[in-house]
């Protein structure tokens, strides 16, 4: 088999662990628990709380749909509960849904997807009863639709009678047949009332022309009671009609239980199976005594429940009638705990998935003989809810199942394949969903295979795949078993399993065989012995249960032929009855069996094992062989454990170990003999907490704690571990599976808010449960005790208040006095703890007898918490005394305190009062200078700035396409050779291009991709592109492509919000769209918007740098984005020096040497005036000076010495934190007129610094923008600086560059000699078209739609990034800017109005008063646009041709059609598949299979 490719096989660890990263998909119901579910073609419906919701398959939420019987919405009225739940689909794709609420006498309402118009609401059809049953199906006949629904009206007399329920007359009907059209029930139709007991319904089936209704008596769940559960029949009167009879019932048996909780049909081909889960009835009073073997599986053919059913016990039907009969099935499995099953076939296999009470979903695999493996444990749910009945497989994708519990629905894998690590292992599984993928060299699903399906091996390529086991009787008392493939055996275990249970362990290996002695003993009188063998190879394991019949002969005597054997259920019994007694051999050796069970403990257990389980009863000394047998759910190998220890004659000790979760049967065996009467124990998982309350408690500890969670009767100890003590076990008090109390130990070292872990142990494994908080013990500061109320005593307790929330329970309060030379107690009932800010009271109530006399001279007041006990000292009198001696003190600091205080606030008062002058003085000036820089200020724009740098088409078309992958434009964007010809292309290309230039194959290729769940937005864009540059020459086919594309995409979007069209990326022909866009509009784009737009650009870089920008945030004084506004500034000034600029080799055009004025400001670093002087120097000369920026110097030129100016040199100021400032201009103290040259640098190497957080320019760090302002008549004040003063720099920028955006809007939305692009024109016209055809008469729809498909998917692209169209660098701060202008151009194309107050965002309120105007301008451009006549087809061809033409030979197709070619691959499987559903396709078939296979040759000799 094949390895992955090398490129590959890096990334698979990492897509499979991101795959289940995540964990399954899930639907969570808002507050309310699901009560029914269903799944049909659109979906998955999920009602509960009163509301049904509708789900897309992966469970995210498609509608929520509210009844009428929910008038008040959701979850009201409370109690309402769906009971039926039924999807159909009628002719012509119309699905319509039928609910039943038990709301209104138990109301049925039929609504029609995917609107949910209700077409009827009918009362009286469905059960009102809060448990009460309903089942429904529905079917059709001669083109109508009909319900057969069976319900519980009335479950009298074991409940009281309901409002809601029918009339007496009524209450007795359980099942009607109905048309759907009105859903009356009719005696023609069929009505069958039952007998006076009531009957619950489980589930309604259709198999042919026959109804099944699986049920139980209500008095079946009476412990009690042993009658078996029944299947109804019902078969149609006539053909044509949809009128049913009842044909009879007939009794299941699964061995003595009488109850169904859940029900499946499993079908294949002609013949078909109901499995059914069935339960014994419990006690009331015992409901959470789960035994072992509670629930099983059991299975019946239909077809012979079918003609069995015959009888009408429970029912009043007059006519012939038959004696109620039985059929009787063997558990398929046993367990305990069973509430849910489906079944399905696959690869001829009968799978089951089922559900558990403890929240586990099992998956079992039948064999032939419909014996089951040991099922596999699916998926867990963490919180251990109990498993909806109803299990429902994805009706679109069948690798997942919906699993329901509580309020949540979960979309589980149906396999873990990724379990199973070898080839031989993954196929030796059995499991039919898993085979081994030998592209991936792992096991898979198929859907998660390669493309190919050849790459796939299921479990028909198993080694053991036709394995049996085969008897025979060599000897007397013998028994061989052998392999029907001849291999070496590695182990062999023979086992009686009935009449008793016996497992032979000195098994005789030979080659491919084994034997072993049995004993005499195990015949019975009924001559039925059940043999089990287990074999193993290298390769394969197998085991195997058998019934022989007439064997004493063969077994004591060698007479062996007529000895039977056939293989069975490993659930197989001897016996047929219920409560089947021993055999006489069986009581006989229960008699001479010498040992007894008592008990054994514990019974609960964690999924851990236990070291020790003790096992109490007689006579262990005297036996040998000791062993436990553990046996779980059907099919799994039992564990068979030698005691480990024999204590004494009546204790033993065994060590169980880890396992599953789950109930198994426990049972003793000693000599050989038969097994001790079977026990239940129950492994669960490992205990989990909720919380725990209180969480704190005080140092001296003792408070009980009580910890709430599950499976707490499975704890060891409870530990509490610090960082100074760890591993400290409290005692625990008596609790239960939910709840554990225990007291807290004492930590004398505890301080202030000390944090302990509290965790349990459960044997050699510590799980974290809580943090438990320590706080100082409580502080009592004194008592008073009132005696006036003679004779109750009331006593009253004050403590300093705490973080301990103690409660009244937790104290205890007594009173000590001396009665002579004995001391007595009081103790104290606590009355109510009150919490006040400065103290809490605790106050205690003692009703004493007249007769007690207590000497209250002698008394002490004793508080107990815990471990914690303290005297209480009464309020002393001396206290008043302190008072008197502190008073004059107090007063003294008081009045010093005042006066130190009183002139602090002085001082204070005058600063501000200086700070606030300050703060005047720079807002007047600041307010003034905005003013006066409005009206006066203008920007000088250059008139003629050269020839605009516009990109060639090819550059804009790739960043247009591309816009985040550059890999590709670099690609695309080689050059292509001179001579190409179309018939140059080798045949595969040539076959691929003729492909997708089939309309119909294109798209149902792109509709097929983007319908797979990892097709993301970003290959939708690339696949958009790649046909765009592979149709660039046939861009009359690509129109036709996008119209179709369109409208399809108009009829998914219909349904929900038309005004949402086209505005996101998230299909290929949105992209598509933006590609058509920018290759229709580029010569409109070059021509009519380019000069405005490059003004645009060149002006803003002008304003920005008029003013200071700082050179490490980049942020500007002059700028239109108030996030990039330089509010920090100080005062700067302009500074004009002559710059000479040498001769250098690299510019022969230019002059010997020039020497050009510039103008810079004196806080311009040099990196900014280096800048300046080499667009002064292209402005003056029309081409740019021979060096970039970084190889240039600059240096001062004066009469005393030449100095380089640098932005980091020695002189830099190094500000308090170590941060550097760079050099300005105004640092070297540079003035106007000064000289600075422009020199080479020897080396290339930059000798600028990288800037970082170590430097700084205008924003200066905290510590430094605070300091005192070196300015004329403020030495030694504080500047201070507010963000908003200089929100009027951005007003500025906006006028002076405001003729600039205007004349650039203007260009994009008017008319040029009154004619629109051809582009514009007829997109706006087909999108005119599609709204009238599908009768849209809202015209803000058509406008949105507009605008949607050009000014937000064109327009607003270019506006904010004009790197696409011209050969420039687009900064961060142009960016910004641009971003507002961009806004604004949107805003005027909204139709929504805005209302904007004094907090909306600058970037709103800067165009708020254009915004109006810009609207109306937008709208005549529209009305305009429409108003033009309709251009001709010719026209439209001949306009698209043209542009074609242009474009021939600009792109390197081939690369284009690889990359298409890959997504064909990568999903060839779902393609094809999709094709072979459609009809037409035949012969595209074969040119797709043709295309596969002349890349694939090509990729073998690896020319892709």
């Amino acid at each position: 088999m094949a390895a992955p490719p090398p490129a590959l096989s890096w990334a698979l660890p990492l897509l499979a662990a991101l795959a289940g990263a995540g964990g399954p998909q899930s639907f969570e119901l808002p507050g309310a628990r699901i009560d029914n579910i269903e799944v049909s073609g659109r979906g998955v419906l999920v009602a509960g709380g009163s509301c049904l919701y509708e789900l897309w398959p992966e469970l995210r939420l498609r509608r929520r749909v509210v009844p009428a019987t929910a008038e008040q919405g959701c979850g009201e009225p409370p109690g309402v509960r769906s009971n039926l739940l039924l999807p159909y689909e009628e002719a012509g794709g119309v699905g319509v849904v039928l609910a039943g609420w038990t709301e209104k006498a138990g109301t049925c309402e039929v609504w029609e997807q995917p609107s949910y118009r209700q077409r009827l609401n009918r009362s009286e059809v469905v059960s009102c009863l809060p448990d009460g049953s309903t089942a429904g199906v529905i079917f059709q006949l001669a083109d109508t639709w009909y319900l057969a629904v069976a319900a519980t009206y009335s479950a009298r007399p074991y409940r009281n009678r309901l409002d809601c329920e029918p009339s007496q007359s009524d209450e007795a009907t359980v099942i009607t047949v109905r048309s759907v059209v009105d859903l009356v029930s009719k005696e023609e139709l069929g009505i069958i009332k039952r007998k006076k007991e009531p009957l619950h319904f489980v589930d309604a089936l259709q198999w042919g022309d026959h109804f099944f209704f699986p049920y139980y008596t209500l008095k079946a769940r009476q412990a009690n009671n042993t009658e078996p559960p029944s299947m109804a029949v019902l078969h149609q009167l006539r053909p044509s009609e949809g009128g049913l009879s009842l044909k009879g019932h007939v009794y299941l048996e699964c061995g003595c239980r009488n109850l169904i909780v859940s029900s499946s049909l499993v079908s294949q081909g002609k013949w078909g199976w109901w499995v059914g889960v069935f339960r014994r009835s419990r006690d009331p009073e015992a409901l959470n005594e789960k035994a072992w073997n509670d629930t099983a599986v059991c299975i019946f053919g239909m077809e012979e429940m079918k003609e069995q059913a015959c009888a009408f016990t429970h029912f009043s039907i007059t006519g012939n009638s038959c004696d109620a009969r039985s059929i009787k099935k063997l558990p398929t499995l046993i367990h305990s705990g069973l509430v849910a099953v489906y079944g399905t076939v696959v690869l001829n296999q009968i799978v089951l998935f089922l559900g558990t009470d403890d929240g586990q979903l099992l998956k079992a695999i039948l064999n032939e003989n419909m014996e089951s493996n040991c099922p596999e444990v699916l998926y867990e749910i963490k919180e251990e809810t109990s498993i909806f009945h109803k299990l429902r497989l994805d009706p679109v994708d069948n690798n997942y199942i919906y699993l329901s519990s509580d309020n949540k629905v979960r979309r589980i894998p149906v396999a873990n394949c990724d379990r199973y690590v070898s080839e031989q292992e993954c196929l030796s599984a059995k499991d039919p969903h898993c085979g081994w993928c030998s592209f991936y060299q792992r096991c898979t699903l198929k859907a998660n295979c390669s493309n190919s399906t050849k790459d796939w091996y299921n479990i028909s390529h198993a080694p053991d795949k036709d394995l049996k086991i085969l008897l025979s009787f060599p000897e007397k008392n013998q028994v061989a078993v052998a392999a029907s493939i001849s291999k070496i055996l590695t182990s062999c275990v023979i086992k009686i399993v009935k009449p008793v249970e016996i497992f032979y362990e000195n098994v005789v290996l030979k080659n491919s065989s084994c034997f072993c002695n049995l004993t005499t003993l195990v015949v019975t009188d009924n001559d039925c012995l059940v043999l089990e063998a287990s074999l193993s190879s290298s390769s394969w394991n197998i085991t195997q249960t058998f019934r022989l019949k007439n064997c004493s002969r063969c077994i004591h005597k060698g007479e062996c032929a007529s000895c039977k054997w056939m293989r069975v259920s490993s659930a197989t019994t001897c016996q047929d009855s219920c409560n089947a007694a021993a055999s006489k051999e069986i009581a006989t050796a229960q008699k001479t069996e010498h040992i007894s069970i008592h008990s054994i403990e514990p019974l609960w257990i964690s999924t851990l094992g236990k070291s020790e389980i003790t096992v109490k009863g007689e006579n262990f000394t005297r036996a040998s062989g000791i062993k436990m047998i553990l046996t779980g759910i059907t099919g799994c190998k039992p564990d068979v454990i030698k005691v480990r220890n024999v204590l004494n004659d009546t204790q033993m000790t065994f060590a169980l170990p880890p396992t599953r979760k789950e109930a198994k049967r426990i049972c003793i065996q000693a000599n050989g003999k038969k097994c001790s009467p079977p026990m239940t124990l129950h492994y669960v998982s490992v205990p989990f907490c909720f919380g725990i309350t209180p969480n704190t408690s005080w140092i001296s500890g003792g408070r009980k704690i009580t910890t709430i969670g599950r499976n707490f009767n499975v704890v060891d100890s409870v530990i509490i571990s610090d960082d100074q003590r760890s591993n400290l076990t409290v005692s625990r008090y008596p609790g239960n599976e939910s709840e554990y109390h225990y007291l807290t130990p004492i930590l004398s070292h505890a301080t202030e808010g000390k944090v302990v872990d509290m965790m349990l142990k459960v044997e050699t494994t510590f799980i974290p449960c809580a943090k438990l908080h320590y706080h100082p013990d409580p502080v009592f500061i004194n008592y008073q005790l009132h005696t006036e109320l003679d004779p109750d005593l009331e006593l009253k307790i004050y403590k300093e208040n705490d973080n301990l929330n103690i409660s009244k329970t937790e104290v205890e309060i007594y009173l000590s006095y001396m009665d002579g030379a004995q001391t007595k107690k009081i103790w104290f009932s606590i009355q109510n703890i009150t919490k006040k800010p400065d103290r809490s009271t605790i106050l205690c109530k003692f009703k004493r007898e007249v007769t007690d006399k207590i000497d209250f001279s002698t008394v002490k007041v004793f508080v107990k918490l815990g471990n914690f006990e303290h005297e209480v000292k009464p309020t002393s009198s001396h206290i008043y005394l302190y008072v008197l001696i502190l008073l004059p003190i107090v007063v003294g600091v008081i009045i010093v305190a005042f006066v130190v205080t009183r002139y602090k606030s002085k001082e204070l008062t005058r600063k501000q009062s200086q700070q606030l002058e300050l703060l005047e003085y720079e807002i007047r000036k600041e307010i003034r200078e905005g003013f006066a820089e409005l009206q006066m200020d203008e920007l000088d724009v250059v008139d003629s700035f050269g020839t605009v740098p516009f990109l060639d088409y090819k550059h804009f078309a790739l960043r247009t396409f591309f816009p985040e992958s550059g890999g590709f434009a670099s690609i695309f964007s080689e050059d292509m050779p001179q001579s190409r010809d179309q018939t140059s292309k080798d045949e595969s290309f040539n076959m691929l291009h003729a492909l997708i230039c089939n309309k119909n194959f294109l798209v149902t290729l792109i509709h097929t991709l983007e319908k797979q769940k990892n097709f993301s937005v970003k290959d939708r864009c690339l696949l958009a592109s790649f046909l765009t540059i592979a149709l660039q020459t046939k861009l009359v086919y690509l129109t036709h492509i996008l119209e179709v594309l369109t409208k399809d995409l108009m009829e998914q979007s219909s349904n929900v919000q038309p005004k949402l069209l086209l505005r996101r990326t998230e299909s290929v022909v949105e992209k598509l769209l933006t590609n058509w866009m920018s290759v229709c509009l580029s010569g409109f784009l070059r021509e009519t918007i380019g000069e405005p737009f490059y003004l645009l650009v060149t002006t803003l870089n002008q304003r920005i740098n008029k003013g200071p920008v700082d050179a490490i945030t980049c942020k500007a004084l002059y700028t239109l984005n108030e996030d990039w506004l330089l509010w920090q500034v100080s005062e700067f000034k302009t500074v004009t020096v002559n710059v000479i600029f040498e001769k250098i080799p690299e510019n022969e055009s230019g002059d010997a040497c020039q020497t050009i004025q510039v103008n810079v400001l004196d806080c311009d670093t040099i990196g900014q005036a280096k800048e300046k002087s080499l667009q002064a120097f292209l402005n003056k000369n029309g081409f740019p000076y021979g060096l970039q920026l970084d190889e240039i110097g600059l240096e001062l030129v004066s009469e005393e010495q030449q100095r380089e100016l640098l932005d980091i040199d020695g002189s830099s100021e190094v500000m308090e934190d170590g941060i550097r400032k760079l050099n300005t201009i105004g640092h070297y103290e540079i003035s106007s007129g000064a000289t600075i040259k422009v020199f080479k640098k020897k080396t290339n190497t930059r000798s600028d610094v990288d800037y970082s957080d170590e430097h700084c320019h205008l924003i200066l760090p905290d510590s430094e923008a605070n300091k005192d302002v070196k300015g004329a008549g403020h030495k030694g004040k504080q500047k201070f600086k507010v963000k908003e003063m200089y929100l009027t720099k951005l007003l500025s920028t906006k006028v002076a560059i405001h003729s600039v955006v205007e004349k650039l809007f203007r260009s994009i939305w008017s008319l040029p000699n009154n004619k629109a692009p051809v582009a514009i024109k007829y997109f706006f016209d087909f999108l005119d078209a599609q709204a009238e055809s599908k009768k849209i008469t809202d015209p803000d729809v058509v406008h949105i739609w507009k605008t949607n498909s050009l000014p937000l998917r064109f327009w607003v692209n270019i506006l904010k990034n004009p790197q696409f169209v011209f050969d420039i660098k687009k900064t961060s701060h142009i960016d910004g800017c641009l971003s507002v202008i961009a806004q604004a151009f949107m805003d005027a194309f909204s139709l929504a109005e805005q209302t904007l107050g004094k907090e909306a965002p600058t970037n709103k309120l800067l165009y708020a008063k254009d915004i109006p105007l810009y609207k109306k301008e937008v709208k005549a451009y529209y009305k305009a646009i429409r108003d033009l006549p309709p251009l001709t087809t010719s026209e439209v061809e001949e306009f698209l041709t043209q542009e074609s033409k242009k474009h021939e030979n600009e792109f390197n197709e081939k690369v284009a059609l690889i990359e298409i070619h890959r997504y064909i691959v990568k999903y060839y499987d779902e393609i094809v598949s999709k094709l072979e559903r459609e009809r037409g396709f035949e012969e595209v078939q074969k040119q797709l299979q043709q295309v596969k296979a002349l890349f694939d040759e090509k990729k073998k000799c690896k020319w892709l």
